[in-house]
């Protein structure tokens, strides 16, 4: 399966970071440095204010994300593989996805899926997928994506505020996703 790049020390702490500001979201750079377990002169390594923390850690989870995605192999894998990886290589990034969600409800102003032609590389897979039969054709592809987007992002939410757990979570998800939730096939 086609992973992204080898987590390095410093996108460990700054998952890390970006899951104490959304636990914490009022903490002052020492207590996020200690909240991850680092020193105050680490975190000023990374970054010396709160504001440039903010817009390093958005770069970077915009970045992994992007690359989550292109590993995925949207455009070369069978729809089903892909789809499989999408999930798996999206929930890897989990930490940065909530943060992202984190600061679109913060009132961000940017469309990270927009500007980073993440819904354009969706929209092509889904119909792609769709004209190969594997997903269903009676919603537009740009809803399939908007739909998954959606799955993804409640499901990671959902598990940071331990309403799921995350062991079987991409399966889970991927089953929902091509099946929906339905008890048989006749509702």
């Amino acid at each position: 399966m086609a992973r992204i790049g080898i987590q390095t020390k410093d996108n460990g702490i700054l998952a890390a970071l970006a899951s104490a500001i959304v636990r914490q979201p009022a903490a002052s750079l020492q207590e996020l440095a200690s909240a991850v377990g680092i020193s105050k002169a680490t975190l000023y390594r990374f970054c010396r204010t709160r504001e440039q923390l903010i817009e390093r850690l958005t770069t970077h989870g915009v970045q992994l994300i992007g690359e989550a995605i292109a590993a995925s192999g949207l455009d070369t894998a069978s729809p089903r593989e892909a789809l499989r990886r999408l999930i798996v290589n999206n929930l890897e990034q989990r930490e940065l996805t909530t943060f992202l969600i984190y600061c679109r409800n913060q009132g961000a102003s940017e469309d990270f899926g927009d500007e980073a032609g993440w819904d354009i590389a969706l929209d092509a897979f889904f119909l792609r997928g769709q004209r190969e039969g594997v997903f269903r054709i009676d919603m537009p592809a740009a809803m399939l994506t908007e739909l998954f987007v959606a799955m993804l992002l409640g499901l990671v939410e959902a598990e940071r505020r331990g309403r799921v757990a995350r062991a079987g979570l991409a399966a889970t998800m991927e089953s929902a996703f091509l099946k929906g939730v339905a008890a048989d096939e006749a509702t």
